[in-house]
């Protein structure tokens, strides 16, 4: 590079200096990010985000304090600096997070850690720079589990008519109970980021988790259910104002890899069933995924926006700019059948698609928020059929949040409600249905490294939550109770492939929960921790007959206890 073109270089660097990319990483302690949110609940937070897009930017929020001890300051150390060509270098804060399951496997919304029974600890920390509008984020993550055994899926005793509904489950989704035999250790790159920013438009090549949509405990099609995955992004880092109003936005386009356990070895079905089943090929998955948030100016606290998504398999790709970015493709019905050429439509393309549509009402005045968010894993034929089964292929969420205020300042009572709908819908029973996150010719399904990066619940489940806490900034002390039913998909699949479909009414698999929450910050620390204790009724769908027959009130119970238990530290380097 010849001298003129260094020098303007280097002071388009210096004159784009002033943007800051750092960002604060999906669930990095559950209350601080939603802190922040609940400014805006209280009329305090200018900064017009939708709080739908995530990671958050701290650059978005320099106006916005927690408390008279805490800003975005605080989550950096700044170790060097050079003024001239405002180089700048930052520490990051060093974060602990752990977890306990005394039964089996319970959690979900944790990132690198994985499913697992018994002690699970994750650390992160590292380094943020930047020169002009480039940014490094290095935030490397380190996962241990114990991974103790327990009874798994395949291990339970329900009979033989079990083995045709596991296998199909098992050859759609690539969604181990237990990752492995024996502990679990993994180093990731975790939330590291390198980044070209200029104004409020960034670009560049992410791991970072991602979380799309209004949900508090789930979101459709993207979350930190799982690992974060290696991608390229464009997306706004904060809202762009226009006449109309203010956008966000982020494009995706990732690899999204297989989790290296054989389900049906693991699952102990007999050989016979196991070599007639397909070959779950050794491919990555390509992810392409789009998101829109529109603020209009005229309605003050109404957040509307979009998502769409599409995997597919690297081997089935072609190299057009419609296979890297189907996302821009007009919305389509998902093809069935052969074509002229006798070729199946579906192997063609060979690739599974979602779209959700989702809003958000603040209501400062009222200190509460409502949220819905509606989605399709297979488009309507047409107009017609969109309006005579909308149901079709739907997922949904459903929220509500309200703080009251107390007597003491910037003290509240929250109160959130949320519903998760993922159980496939009645029209099942009359048209062809594919189940959420699980497609026969993207066998992997919608997981990264063996855990669904949507919603954390997974295929075929639904849940309902209520959580009252007190909280002041940071600080929150609060209770949760949740019913979440596990694949209610699967259990009708296994209803329907047995003999006495009667006796089998009640073996749904539901999980009722009830924990405390605690959330404080002091000095450097800001620290959680949760403690829930689960009663499982018909654990992994086990039902007992009952004496007399018919009766099916009355029967020995398969339930099982679980004790979930949850720490986490964060030190700020400050």
């Amino acid at each position: 590079m010849n001298k003129p073109l260094l020098y303007l270089f280097l002071v388009f660097l210096v004159s784009h200096s002033n943007v800051i990319a750092q960002t604060l990483p999906v669930g990095i302690l559950e209350n601080v990010e939603d802190a922040y949110r609940r400014q805006q609940l209280l009329g305090k937070d200018s900064s017009n985000s939708s709080y739908m897009i995530r990671p958050m930017f701290m650059s978005a929020k320099h106006n916005l304090q927690l408390d008279s001890a805490f800003s975005v300051n605080s989550f950096r150390k700044l170790l060097y600096a050079n003024p001239k060509f405002k180089t700048e270098v930052y520490a990051l804060p060093v974060a602990w997070q752990q977890q306990f399951n005394s039964h089996h496997p319970y959690g979900m919304n944790d990132g690198s850690m994985v499913q697992a029974k018994g002690y699970q600890t994750q650390i992160s920390a590292g380094i943020y720079a930047k020169v002009g509008p480039l940014s490094i984020q290095f935030r490397p993550e380190y996962v241990y589990a114990e991974n103790k055994g327990f009874q798994r899926l395949a291990d339970a005793p329900n009979g033989v008519y079990w083995n045709t509904p596991v296998t199909i489950y098992y050859n759609n989704i690539d969604l181990p109970d237990r990752p492995n035999d024996g502990s679990y250790s993994k180093f990731s790159l975790g939330q590291s980021s390198v980044r070209l920013t200029f104004g409020p438009v960034s670009a560049g090549f992410s791991n970072e988790n991602l979380w799309w949509g209004p949900g508090v405990r789930n979101s459709l099609l993207m979350s930190n259910n799982a690992s974060g995955f290696r991608h390229l992004t464009l997306n706004t880092i904060r809202p762009v104002k226009t006449y109309i109003g203010s956008f966000e936005a982020q494009i995706v386009g990732g690899r999204l890899e297989q989790s290296g356990v054989n389900l049906l070895d693991q699952a102990g079905l007999p050989q016979a069933i196991i070599n007639e089943s397909k070959t779950r090929p050794y491919d990555w998955r390509y992810f392409s995924g789009i998101v829109l948030t529109y603020q209009p100016k005229w309605i003050p606290g109404l957040f509307l926006g979009f998502d769409r998504s599409f995997i597919v398999n690297h081997s089935n790709m072609g190299n057009g700019f419609s296979d890297y970015f189907p996302i821009f493709g007009a919305v389509e019905k998902q093809s069935y059948g052969e074509n002229e050429s006798g070729q199946n439509l579906d192997e063609l393309a060979a690739r599974d698609q979602y779209i959700s549509f989702f809003a958000r009402y603040v209501m400062p005045e009222s200190k509460a928020e409502v949220y819905v968010q509606f989605g399709r894993n297979d488009h309507a034929q047409d107009t017609r059929d969109a309006f005579v089964e909308p149901e079709h292929t739907r997922a949904y969420i459903v929220g509500f949040r309200k703080l009251v205020p107390l007597m003491r300042p910037d003290e509240s009572v929250q109160i959130g409600l949320e519903f998760t709908q993922m159980q496939k819908a009645t029209t099942k029973d009359t048209r062809a249905t594919l189940g959420w996150y699980s497609h026969p010719l993207v066998p992997d399904g919608y997981t990264n490294k063996g855990q669904v990066i949507g919603a954390g619940i997974g295929p075929g489940s639904n849940m309902q939550s209520l959580n009252v806490s007190w909280v002041k900034g940071l600080k929150r002390i609060g209770l949760q109770l949740e019913r979440l039913v596990n694949n209610n998909d699967l259990f009708y699949d296994f209803a329907s492939s047995s003999a006495d479909k009667s006796q089998y009414i009640n073996r749904h698999w539901v999980d009722l929960s009830f924990g405390g929450n605690f959330s404080w910050n002091f000095k450097q620390f800001v620290a959680n921790a949760q403690l829930t204790y689960i009663r499982s009724l018909n654990y992994q769908y086990q039902w007992q007959d009952s004496t007399p027959p018919g009766n099916y009130w009355n029967w020995n119970k398969q339930d099982v206890n679980n004790l979930h238990f949850k720490l986490g530290l964060v030190y700020l380097i400050n």
